[in-house]
């Protein structure tokens, strides 16, 4: 089988940190969400895999390269603009050819790994397995109906839901769909709806499998979703010690210490990862948070946060909570008088002060 990651989104709800970085490179647990995708198809399996790519081709470009690190083969396929997953699936068809494929959306993190579930359809006879699973809010999402276990009705982010089973980002197909693509036409938002095509394929009679996930899945698409993703898989990860630690530390619960991290006169409770070359010195990093590489926490606290590359906490004189903090930020405690807020913040920016 082959494997196809759409990576050409824009990344609009994680404005601004998605101004100026794709949203599929954004780390949880320190490691960018692709970049899990990438080792998901690797441990099914899949080492064949078509990236689709749009505004950002040259940044994921510069980041996955041609798929060395994690032992596959990457081929880039440009999508000029996001028109649906369907355009993204029939734009691939040259790299696909008539295999079958597994296709994983780039901006999703899920529970355990797709072994079993790639195993399956490929010993299978059928036309395509899709993966669901039950949300609070299937009207933002596709959203499947099901009678005796069979789909009979798909719907992209219906008014009225017929179901609270959602499509997950992960889908299997056989080459019948790109009779699908060619069929349907493009839907009120201007785009060829995955979900169109997979109610072609059931309208005529191919198999379509519908699995049910019953483990964790967090679409990325928004800043509280990415600090829940982060919190389940620091979670999940195994965790590992390879910076160092004074003796008037103390480190508590599931920790990574990344190489080169130093933590002086602080305390690490976990689950909480320390990227490399990251100094926490006279400092309190709480649970469910990642500090990415060569950053500095000075005199200040944080928990429940994400902290991106090159940035510096340094006596921030209140806990920071419940917070993604972009690159090469610094932020820091004045004692310039009068007091008072001097913010820069880009588009769409969310702060809440004491």
């Amino acid at each position: 089988m082959k494997g196809l990651i759409l990576s050409g989104g824009t990344g609009s709800r994680l404005y601004p940190l998605t101004y100026t970085s794709a949203k599929q490179l954004f780390p949880v647990a320190n490691k960018p969400i692709l970049f899990r995708v990438i080792e998901t198809l690797r441990e099914a399996g899949v080492t064949d895999i078509g990236l689709v790519v749009g505004h950002t081709a040259k940044e994921i470009e510069a980041a996955v390269g041609q798929g060395e690190p994690w032992g596959v083969s990457i081929t880039y396929i440009p999508q000029a603009k996001p028109l649906g997953l369907a355009h993204a699936v029939k734009i691939s068809r040259d790299f696909l050819g008539d295999e079958r494929f597994v296709m994983f959306l780039g901006d999703n993190v899920i529970e355990g790994g797709i072994v079993p579930l790639i195993q399956r359809f490929a010993q299978s006879d059928w036309n395509s397995q899709v993966v669901l699973t039950r949300v609070d809010e299937p009207q933002h999402y596709g959203v499947a109906e099901l009678v005796d276990g069979h789909i009979v009705k798909l719907v992209e982010k219906p008014q009225n839901p017929p179901s609270n089973l959602a499509l997950v980002g992960i889908y299997m197909f056989d080459r019948h769909v790109f009779e699908a693509v060619n069929a349907i036409s493009p839907s009120w938002r201007g785009e060829l709806e995955i979900t169109d095509a997979i109610q072609y394929l059931v309208e005529r009679k191919y198999h379509v499998y519908p699995y049910v996930h019953h483990g964790w899945w967090i679409d990325t698409g928004k800043p509280i979703d990415m600090l829940h993703a982060n919190r389940l898989v620091l979670d999940e990860i195994n965790h590992t010690f390879e910076g160092y630690v004074d003796a008037e530390s103390q480190i508590d619960g599931k920790v990574t210490l990344e190489k080169g991290a130093e933590v002086i006169n602080s305390r690490i409770r976990g689950p909480a990862i320390i990227g490399k070359e990251t100094r926490v010195v006279n400092a309190y990093v709480g649970p469910f948070t990642s500090i990415y590489h060569h950053c500095e926490i000075v005199d200040s606290e944080i928990e429940h946060s994400i902290v991106l590359e090159n940035t510096k906490l340094i006596q921030i004189p209140h806990r920071i909570e419940d917070s993604l903090i972009g690159r090469n930020v610094r932020i820091t405690h004045s004692d310039i008088k009068p007091k008072a807020y001097k913010l820069t913040l880009g588009d769409y920016s969310q702060v809440g002060v004491l």
